[in-house]
């Protein structure tokens, strides 16, 4: 296999892409993602709290 060498400005965009775009993307997705199953828990079984009874 013929491996081309990576250009600066190249390297520069996939830094911009996974630094600006794609880790605030994923950190909002996953951090919305566990509220939304808390949530969706929560729904189902109650708030918690003190045991009743």
């Amino acid at each position: 296999m013929d491996a081309k060498p990576v250009s600066a400005n190249e390297e520069r965009r996939v830094f911009i892409l996974l630094a600006v775009i794609l880790a605030p993307v994923l950190a909002v997705a996953i951090v919305g993602g566990y509220g939304f199953i808390v949530w969706l828990y929560q729904m189902i079984y109650g708030p918690p709290g003190p045991p009743t009874g």
